[in-house]
């Protein structure tokens, strides 16, 4: 139902959906979604580089491709390639645009809507995880108004909200924990051979109430005036900076609206005096180069577009960003490089090994 309404799907459509077949995207929206629906579904291996920018254009003039699902860091990788490559092939055939992984930041949401929609195509930017097994808040195109960067309302018959650790809904455009309040079709069942971490990871961190368990979601939230959701990121990317609470997608987001800055990926490292400082980690527009002066004007647009306190202690130039093969930033990752700590953990889903060399290298 999820893939029927809020790509509505047709009898004509071409859907693509750019996941990897591998994980939760590809499994519910490559695979079941579309194929229960008797839809038309491209699968493609490989992955937009230096050598092929152009590639997801391509398949698209050629396949005659209606509906593309792609995850807002393809977006910012494709900004940084220039428009060049998409306005050299015949996108018309698309009429629906969807965004899925992470938050998708303003400017990058214009661009897919202005360069790749042509201004015409709706977007829905959906919300959901590996857990949910399917899309729990969306637009539903021609239903519902989008505001650029909201994942806007929940699916039908999903409740969700934004609750303090009390599990209390908060106040109109306060932050706070998003929660599902109720159980719906698709949702996990349990850890395999873990059931006590999963009731304790998801189902006690938010209070009993009434008798209910409330579904944590481990992303921060708030929702504005009309109802619409904004999430922030997860929870665990929050910066703590002289006691000031930062999400690193609202630093993001301000580094991103700046013309020489292609990609940005914010962590926080240990700090004597403050708790924690900022460090950004900065892919560039091709026409820009790495500079001090640069980092200097990127660190004053924080400090514009956002207050003192957010201004980045660090700026690092990167030719590209640690990702995993669906497109995720590997913040961990970053947060190791930022601290000077040695890499560690699972680093088996890191999509290019060398991208992490050369930012060890410096």
């Amino acid at each position: 139902m999820t893939a029927q309404w809020i790509f509505d799907l047709q009898e004509s459509d071409v859907y693509w959906c750019t996941a990897d077949v591998g994980w939760i995207t590809g499994h519910s929206y490559v695979v079941y979604g579309p194929l229960s629906n008797g839809a038309t579904t491209v699968m493609y291996e490989g992955a937009p580089r230096a050598a092929n920018p152009g590639c997801f254009w391509e398949v698209i003039e050629k396949h005659k491709v209606t509906i593309l699902y792609t995850a807002p860091t393809a977006i910012r990788a494709f900004i940084k390639m220039g428009d060049e490559y998409p306005k050299a092939r015949d996108l018309s055939s698309l009429r629906l645009l969807g965004t899925v992984g992470e938050p998708i930041n303003p400017e990058a949401w214009m661009w897919y809507h202005t360069v790749i929609g042509g201004e015409k195509c709706p977007i829905v930017d959906t919300w959901w995880q590996t857990e949910t097994g399917g899309i729990l808040i969306t637009p539903l195109p021609g239903a519902i108004s989008t505001k650029p960067g909201s994942a806007t309302l929940p699916f039908p018959g999903i409740l969700a909200d934004v609750v303090d650790l009390e599990g209390n809904s908060v106040q109109v455009n306060e932050g706070g924990y998003l929660a599902i309040r109720y159980p719906w079709p698709g949702m996990m069942r349990t850890v395999f051979g873990d059931p006590d971490r999963f009731r304790k990871t998801y189902w006690e961190h938010i209070p009993v109430k009434d008798g209910a368990y409330t579904y944590f979601a481990g992303d921060g939230a708030r929702q504005d005036e009309d109802g619409y959701f904004w999430v922030m990121g997860r929870i665990d990317d929050v910066i703590n900076v002289a006691g000031h609470r930062l999400g690193t997608m609202e630093v993001e987001s301000a580094l991103v609206s700046h013309p020489a800055v292609a990609e940005a990926a914010v962590v926080g490292k240990p700090d004597d005096l403050k708790g924690q400082d900022i460090v950004a980690f900065v892919t560039l527009e091709g026409n820009h180069q790495p500079s001090d002066d640069l980092a200097t004007e990127l660190k004053k647009h924080v400090v514009n577009e956002i207050g003192a306190i957010a201004r980045p202690g660090e700026i690092r130039f990167a030719d590209a960003l640690p990702k995993t093969r669906s497109g995720k930033i590997m913040r961990r990752l970053l947060r190791d490089l930022a601290s000077g700590a040695g890499i560690s953990g699972d680093t088996s889903t890191l999509e290019d090994r060398s991208v992490l060399e050369k930012l060890r290298q410096g």
